[in-house]
């Protein structure tokens, strides 16, 4: 039989701005952890008030959650004073049940021993019942009135999953249960999702987290060109040095799959990376992200307090990556960048032209293959790290972002049926609003090899302008915007209209060949 405990207590003073106001989460933590310990939350009493402990009143706006079909559910609402009554009325029915047998253990968050929570807390010490919980003041009160408390969690720099884990964590000693942690998304345990740290290590899902970081230095270089606006150069050059500290914050957190302990290590990690550039940051994010996973669990088990648990993870794995990497990782990954960078600015000037048209005739084999976000953008990214723009950035926006616009317009203005222009604006307005949504244009190019040969053609051909005119630029940002945020606004506006223009006749064409075909056999 697995072991049953009842989850009980409030959102609490200090706990209430440390995930206490967001009941639904801290119950989930409470519940996940629990399965992936074989153990069973089979009852839940947590009163959640609109304000801290500290400065509610009777009147304060509450409710009282209790698990509903399995989901954390709100019961009942009211002043604060109405639903601690109610409260009240539910702990003294979870006492019963406690007094029966059916309870084994206690989790006690910022609980209320001496009112609301008596009547629980009392028989769970009556029946020997072993608790752990959140909440020094709550927690002493408890142990005096006879309850056997395995650990007491603080609550200052800690979150609802590292409360969760310590408490669990205590809980499977005492009882002597395997746990494995579950610290990624719900439903999974990291091992049976993904195995390890390492195993979540994804440099396109990297890449793509940080390009809104890329995005605003892009933004800050072009305000910079603007009469008036000089003093935006400084702030360029300071985001430029703060890219390693975003990837690495990036890497630290989607690796450890933690949230505020993997933002500061990734912090650490990332500021003592800032040498190595963006190759250094996320090497540094993802040795932070593996170490805080590994420090946390390993923290708990030596049981170390949560707030404690937190500290050493967090800062002991950031400053124990960002200094791998500072004295023996940036100098290797510092040469790594410029090599990537050097190689292509030298195939670029053996012939810029060439080098565009074929880029751009290779962008949509890239993403339809899977390729452009393994390789494309990484390296795009690594351009930009230094100026500010990308030559392959240029393309992106030119080869795939106007060619999609380009298809999409032409199904919006000659379709085949009038189903398609249903189908053609969103993509078409997303594209030029946004310069993303590429794949908009997918419905329309595997329906029709003219279609698709001429998203190629005009890719080329938008590449070839790009090397024509040495334009460094980027994607990801509205098409009206991006000439501004150029090295060469006429040049990439020409760019981008040849890339339009050209899908846009290939996809007209092939519309009015389908069309005709359809009315000679409509005639046969």
């Amino acid at each position: 039989m697995p072991k049953k405990i009842a989850l009980i207590g409030s959102s609490g003073g200090n706990l209430f701005n440390l995930g206490g106001k967001d009941p639904e989460n801290l119950i989930d933590e409470v519940v996940r952890q629990a399965s992936a310990a074989g153990i069973t939350v089979s009852h839940v009493l947590f009163v959640a008030a609109k304000a801290s402990m500290d400065q509610a009143n009777s009147t304060t706006p509450a409710s009282l959650y209790s698990m509903v079909d399995g989901r954390p559910t709100a019961v009942f609402s009211g002043s604060l004073k109405e639903v601690n009554g109610k409260a009240k009325e539910m702990d003294e029915a979870i006492a019963k049940d406690i007094e029966a047998g059916s309870v084994d253990g206690m989790f006690l968050v910022s609980a209320d021993p001496d009112d609301v929570n008596s009547a629980s807390i009392r028989a769970a010490a009556a029946r020997g019942l072993t608790g752990v919980g959140t909440g020094g003041t709550s927690m002493a009160k408890a142990q005096s009135l006879g309850l056997s408390v395995a650990a007491v969690s603080g609550t200052t720099g800690t979150t609802n999953r590292t409360r969760a884990i310590a408490g669990m964590t205590a809980l499977a000693k005492h009882w002597d249960l395997k746990y494995r942690p579950m610290i990624g998304k719900s439903g999974t345990t990291a091992a049976d999702r993904e195995g390890s740290p390492w195993s979540r290590v994804n440099f396109r899902g990297i890449m793509m987290s940080a390009l809104p970081g890329f995005i605003a230095m892009a933004i800050t270089l072009a305000l910079g060109k603007i009469p008036g606006l000089s003093a935006l150069g400084p702030v360029f050059d300071l985001m430029i040095g703060s890219l390693p500290v975003i990837v690495a914050v990036v890497a630290a957190k989607q690796v450890s799959g933690l949230d505020e302990v993997a933002i500061v290590a990734g912090v650490v990690a990332g500021t003592l990376s800032t040498s190595g550039g963006l190759l250094g940051g996320i090497v540094g994010g993802i040795l932070a992200g593996v170490l805080v996973s590994y420090l946390l669990v390993l923290s708990f088990r030596w049981g170390f307090p949560a707030t404690t648990a937190n500290i050493v993870a967090g800062g002991f794995s950031g400053l124990i990556a960002g200094l791998f990497v500072y004295f023996l990782i940036a100098p290797i990954s510092l040469w790594a960048g410029n090599g990537i960078r050097g190689l292509i600015e030298t195939l670029i000037a053996l012939n810029p032209i060439i080098a565009g048209a074929v880029a751009g005739f290779l962008m949509w084999p890239a993403i339809i293959g899977g390729v452009y976000h393994a390789a494309i953008l990484p390296i795009v990214l690594l351009e930009m790290e230094k100026a500010g723009n990308s030559f392959l950035g240029s393309i992106d926006m030119t080869a795939l972002v106007m060619v999609s616009a380009g298809i999409t317009l032409a199904n919006i203005v000659y379709p085949r049926t009038k189903d398609e222009v249903t189908v053609a604006t969103p993509g078409f307005l997303v594209n030029m609003g946004f310069g993303t949504f590429v794949e908009a244009a997918y419905p329309f190019m595997f329906s029709d090899r003219l279609v698709f040969v001429g998203a190629l053609i005009a890719g080329g051909l938008s590449g070839a302008a790009v090397g024509l005119f040495n334009v460094r630029g980027t994607a990801y940002v509205p098409s009206f915007v991006a000439p501004f945020l150029s090295t060469n606004a006429f040049g990439f506006a020409v760019s981008m209209l040849v890339a339009m223009v050209a899908a846009f006749l290939f996809a007209v064409a092939a519309n009015k060949r389908a069309k005709s075909k359809h009315v000679e056999n409509k005639a046969d």
